[in-house]
């Protein structure tokens, strides 16, 4: 009688730094930062929590190696590709990711981020518009306006109360709280998109041009 033979336990990945803030990502992506703790992430990982402090120093070093891992998702500009069409390229990638991960972006403006993929992208984004001729100082703060667009817009778009399809019933419920005679102009648009003229949604793409013209406008006068 041929003897059979039970298949052999797949072996655990071997514990890693990498493994480790993957695995925080995961769990930060599908339960939110607040939820992650030392503890879960232990438990999540099969090991006892004190195994974590091998890979990571502390959960602030543990936030640190995940936003720059979430940095080095963004796509990198490069210095050969026009200057406006890199700003945008990168601009709208950093927009997919952070969405990608509704918590990265409160703490990536929240740490000094000082990781190599986050100072690969700092980098690469300044060396991109010096080439294009901006001074030192008006690189700085045209990525720095450009990021603000980003964070600013992908915060309103993850925590806007409502789904765009719901944009129109929404509007014709408030507009009895928005009179005419108190206030004309905003009646006026909400009946624009009570109607469908107008869906009422702001554009990201909207925002970036009028930072791109007016930063293109400031480099070509100095």
């Amino acid at each position: 009688m041929a003897q059979t033979h039970s298949p052999e336990p797949t072996a655990k990945a071997p514990l890693s730094r990498d493994r480790v803030l993957q695995t925080a990502i995961r769990l930060a992506d599908e339960e939110g930062i607040a939820a992650l703790s030392m503890r879960k992430l232990a438990q999540e990982l099969g090991v006892k929590a004190m195994s974590l402090y091998n890979h990571v120093a502390n959960k602030n070093d543990l936030l640190d190696g995940m936003v720059d891992i979430v940095a080095g998702e963004i796509e990198v500009p490069s210095p050969e590709t026009d200057w406006r069409k890199a700003m945008r390229r990168r601009a709208t990638s950093a927009h997919a990711v952070l969405l990608r991960h509704p918590w990265a972006t409160m703490e990536l403006v929240s740490r000094v981020n000082v990781g190599p993929a986050m100072l690969r992208y700092v980098d690469a984004t300044l060396g991109c518009l010096r080439a294009a001729g901006f001074s030192f100082e008006m690189a700085d703060h045209a990525w720095n306006a450009i990021d603000s667009h980003i964070y600013g817009f992908t915060l309103q778009a993850l925590n806007f109360p409502f789904a765009a399809e719901e944009y129109a019933d929404v509007a014709e419920s408030y507009v009895a709280m928005i009179p005419a005679d108190q206030y004309p102009h905003l009646n006026g648009l909400t009946h624009h998109v009570m109607a469908g003229r107008y869906d009422g949604l702001h554009d990201f793409e909207f925002g970036l041009e009028l930072i791109l013209n007016g930063l293109e406008q400031l480099r070509d006068q100095a």
